[in-house]
């Protein structure tokens, strides 16, 4: 609309010159794998400005695409993500039954007062021995490990705090930004998905339709653990999600930490 100002003129180039950049190194702002999901909005002067100052300052992780792996290194498998749960029984009914994990192994070790049990996806025989499964396990990338300490299913409440603004265990009841943000699974339809979680009483912190990041959706384990759900496929949106809100509806991004 009209002549550009000399400023604004300036102000254009850069965001182009940066944005050439992050597509390249699929960085922009922490979130260029979204992209398909974000609706750009014109936006005022003073917010462009703030934005360039923060991309001028962003990590260039490209260097890093073509390191060669170390020798040693060939044969690691990212096998766990351990995290604490309540009670074995809800969250292995859960993971198994409503996520559709696999339950491939479980050891107890009553003399610590603690018992572990892996689940994954992506296994269909499950052996009976403990060895084969122990073998099974170890060499099955992507397993959760839920960890139970006997004794915590009885207790009133919530027990662990998950790290995203959570006040459980802290004695002064302020809200700690904890370095755990999420587990995630994929999912061939994010919205059928989350209409069968909704079904199921499955509680949501974000709806495919909900917050800024449109196409994908954060829903709570029983212990209030966050799982992201995205899709195996492009990034899609449909015009209303299973908790009614709408493709341009939503209270705009948050960021779970704070």
């Amino acid at each position: 609309q009209g002549v550009l100002k000399k400023k604004e003129k300036r102000d254009v180039l850069i965001i182009m010159r940066m944005l050439r950049r992050a597509v390249t190194t699929a960085t922009t702002l922490g979130l260029l794998r979204y992209s398909a999901a974000f609706q750009f909005k014109k936006v005022p002067n003073t917010i462009l400005s703030s934005t360039i100052r923060k991309m001028s300052n962003l990590f260039d992780p490209s260097s890093f695409y073509g390191v060669a792996q170390a020798p040693e290194t060939k044969k690691f498998t990212m096998q766990q993500t351990m995290i604490r749960v309540k009670d074995p029984a809800v969250s292995l009914k859960f993971y198994v039954e409503t996520l559709g994990f696999k339950l491939i192994m479980h050891r107890d070790f009553p003399q610590w007062g603690f018992s572990v049990y892996f689940v994954a996806h992506g296994v269909d025989n499950v052996p009976t021995s403990q060895d084969e499964r122990w073998t099974m396990c170890m060499n099955t990338p992507g397993c959760i490990e839920l960890t139970w300490n006997h004794g915590s299913e009885s207790t009133q409440g919530r027990v662990y705090n998950v790290g995203n603004s959570d006040t459980t265990g802290v004695p002064n009841g302020d809200k700690v930004k904890g370095g755990f943000g999420h587990l995630g699974i994929t999912v061939e339809d994010v919205y059928e998905s989350c209409a069968r979680f909704k079904e199921l009483g499955v509680q949501f912190h974000k709806s495919p339709n909900g917050g800024g990041m449109k196409g994908l959706a954060f829903i709570k384990d029983p212990d209030g653990y966050l799982i992201e759900v995205l899709p195996q496929g492009p990034m899609i949106t449909k015009p209303i999600d299973c908790c009614g809100v709408e493709v341009d509806g939503g209270e705009g991004y948050k960021d779970n930490s704070k």
